[in-house]
Formats: C-alpha cells, sequence, structure tokens
C-alpha cells in the first residue's frame, strides 16, 4: 500500500534501517520518518563531500572534536533505536511470536553485514585488505544487540541501566586498563592518543591487514572497531528510550517537552564529560554519546513538534518522507555509484590517466569561483542524484527489505 503522510497503518520493510511494519494497528509516526530522511540525505552529502576544498563542517574531526559531520552517523543509530520500538510492537500487534521476531533480528544482522563488507570492497574485492568493520556492520549489531534486549524485556529502567553500563565501562576499559606492551593511559602513553589506545590495539591484534588504516600506514587502527561497538550500542538504546517515551499515552505536547528536556540534559552532562573524556567520533567515546545523542533528541523534538504537535506535514515533508522510505536502498547506491564512477579511467588532454569522478567535476562544479562553494554544490548534486532511484522506488510503491 502507498505510505501516505496521514494513513494511519503502514508497511515495515526493514526494522533495521527504520521502517515501520505491514498492516499495523500502531499509528505511523511520520515525524521519525522524516528525521531518518534528513539523516540519510546528509550522509549521503558528507560522504561525497567534494574533496579537499569542502568547507569544515562537511568533514569529520581528525581525532578530538566534534563537527555536523560526526553527527550524522550516531543520529543514524539513534534512529534504528527508535524504530526498533515502533516495528516490535507493530509486529507483535499482529501476533508474530517472538521467536519469529528474533529469527528475523538475526537474519537482518546478517544481511546488513554482508552488504557492509561489499560496500567496503566494491568493485574489486581484494581480499588482503578487505575490510570487515564499517558503517552498516556497527547498525547491523547495535540493532542486533537493542533489538533482541527489546525484545526480551521492555521496560524502560533495564535500557537506563544497560546504557549506563555501556558508557562508563567504556570510560573504565578505555582510561585505566593498560594496553598490553605499552601501559596504562595517561600515565606511560598519553591518554586518547590516536593510535596507542586499548581499541585500536585491540583491532590491530583481530584483523591486523583488515582495517580502515593499515600497515604500513602509522595510523593503525578503524573507527568502527570492535570495541567502540560498546558506547554504540548506548547510542542505539538513547532511541529505544525516546522510543518508549513517544509510545507512551502522554500528550503530544508532553512528549515534545520531554524530548527538547531530554536533549538539554544530554548535551551538558556530555560536554561536562568531555573535559574529562574528550569527544571523538573514531573511539566513539562516552561523551560523545551522550553530546550526538543529544543533538539527534533535538532533531526529534523539532519533526515530533512541527509534524505531529503542530501538524505541518504538507510540502516540506515529502523529499524526506521519501529518502527515509528507502534509507538502505539510499545508502547503498550512494556507496556503489562512486566505486563505479572512480573505476572508469579515462586521459586528460595530456594523455595522463584520471578517473571520471574527477573528469566530471572539473568540467562542471570547478567553473565556480569559490572552492568551498563548488564542492557544496558537488555534494548537494550527488544527493539530488541519489535521491532520483528511491523516488522512483517510492512512486512504485517498493520499500526494499532486509
Amino acid at each position: 500500500m502507498e505510505t501516505s503522510l496521514t494513513e494511519k497503518q503502514t508497511t515495515v520493510v526493514n526494522p533495521a534501517m527504520g521502517q515501520t511494519g505491514a498492516q499495523s494497528p500502531m499509528k505511523r509516526l511520520l515525524s521519525l520518518d522524516v528525521a531518518r530522511g534528513i539523516t540519510i540525505a546528509f550522509m549521503i552529502m558528507v560522504n561525497n563531500n567534494g574533496g579537499p576544498g569542502s568547507w569544515r563542517f562537511m568533514n569529520h574531526a581528525n581525532w578530538n572534536g566534534l563537527t555536523p559531520t560526526d553527527l550524522v552517523f550516531p543520529t543514524f543509530v539513534f534512529v534504528v533505536g527508535v524504530s526498533v520500538v515502533f516495528a516490535t510492537h507493530a509486529r507483535l500487534a499482529k501476533g508474530a511470536p517472538r521467536s519469529e521476531l528474533a529469527r528475523h533480528t538475526i537474519l537482518r544482522t546478517i544481511v546488513l553485514i554482508l552488504f557492509g563488507i561489499i560496500v567496503n570492497s566494491f568493485p574489486f574485492f581484494h581480499l588482503a585488505h578487505m575490510r570487515f568493520y564499517g558503517v552498516l556492520q556497527r547498525i547491523a549489531v547495535c540493532y542486533l544487540v537493542v533489538g533482541l534486549f527489546y525484545l526480551w524485556d521492555q521496560r524502560a529502567s533495564t535500557k537506563w541501566i544497560a546504557l549506563a553500563g555501556c558508557l562508563i565501562g567504556y570510560w573504565v576499559l578505555v582510561r585505566w586498563v593498560p594496553i598490553p606492551g605499552v601501559g596504562t593511559p595517561g600515565r606511560d602513553v598519553p591518554f586518547m592518543d590516536m593510535t596507542q589506545n586499548l581499541v585500536s590495539w585491540i583491532d590491530r591484534h583481530l584483523f591486523p591487514y583488515h582495517l580502515y588504516l593499515y600497515p604500513p600506514d602509522h595510523n593503525v587502527r578503524d573507527p568502527e572497531g570492535l570495541l567502540s561497538d560498546l558506547p554504540a550500542i548506548g547510542t542505539a538504546l538513547m532511541g529505544v528510550l525516546a522510543g518508549l517515551w513517544l509510545k507512551s499515552s502522554r500528550t503530544v505536547g508532553r512528549k515534545t517537552a520531554g524530548l527538547a528536556l531530554a536533549s538539554l540534559c544530554s548535551l551538558a552532562a556530555g560536554y561536562l564529560w568531555s573535559m574529562e573524556f574528550p569527544l571523538n567520533k573514531n573511539m566513539w567515546t562516552s561523551s560523545f554519546v551522550l553530546v550526538a545523542g543529544g543533538y539527534s533528541l533535538a532533531l526529534l523534538a523539532f519533526c515530533y513538534f512541527t509534524i505531529e504537535q503542530m501538524n505541518w506535514r504538507k510540502g516540506w515533508t515529502r523529499p524526506w518522507l521519501i529518502f527515509g522510505s528507502n534509507a538502505i536502498a539510499a545508502y547503498m547506491f550512494s556507496e556503489l555509484v562512486p566505486g563505479i564512477i572512480d573505476a572508469i579511467r579515462l586521459k586528460d588532454s595530456a594523455g595522463r590517466p584520471v578517473d571520471l569522478n574527477a573528469v566530471i567535476f572539473r568540467n562542471s562544479f570547478a567553473h565556480i569561483p569559490n572552492p568551498h562553494l563548488a564542492a557544496f554544490a558537488y555534494s548537494v548534486s550527488f544527493a539530488a542524484f541519489c535521491f532520483i532511484p528511491v523516488w522512483i522506488l517510492y512512486r512504485k510503491k517498493i520499500f526494499l527489505k532486509v
């Protein structure tokens, strides 16, 4: 059935990436769809930011610190957590047994991990340095843990305890556990050193030549490493708690106020903690979880206020709804197309080999005098290009499943 802006029933396609379920008696939360769409659109833009000429806010922080780009991935993980609540209740309301939901959760996790490896390796698939960590892999791990946890226990109290355990436990591990062969952080090696930290040490020993940065690169590490999945699960748990709040019987106004208050509290706690445990997206520090979660709550509060409370649904919501309705298709398309373009080799006027992407940029966007605007124009144009296939899928009422 077509996904409209007002209908109370919807078609669930991909709980892991945020869709909700078919013929659910639960009201569709359009604000969540829009928040997901905004996030995936910005994710596509920053992943294809136009190169070295791009503005600072379109790039990740080199190490400690925070830019708007660093907020995109955790916001998506946060949305996954919110979606788990609504998707689970939608399917349980239709009479699906918990064992079936658990099996589907595990299968979707496996598929997402495989998709992630394909995205990392496409189009050449070099086995010697095939990267096993990645964005979709982290989403899969977070979805698996919070999905099964919420299916087993739907109380908010247990989620608060688990969230505290993830954040405090990670801080203790990174701050106080000695790094084998290196020493204690803050005493024998600088705390939060770029490569000499427990997170990177574990990854180097598990997959030494299969990391985002591998030997002979001196920065031997991976931004989606194994141990940092722990605080990322905390990000998803924040989404679950937000979903439980929105699913409650409270008034719309009170729900909006609650999201806004939670945003402020999370931001305050995160920035205070960052004085001791710096904000760092690469290591997904506990302070980063709280600050990024605070901004994710702010985005959700804005969408919820404008759409659910003020009923501003027409016009501006449509492009974000289309992006959000096929988030995994949009992301996969945006990651695979550059690989194809970069693999196509041409020759410039001097006979030197150059990839097609460079040719496109040089013959169009490079004519914009301001290099920042040129890079931004490329980024926006690429996101618009990725909008085309998801718009076609939306028009044909096709919502890709995982």
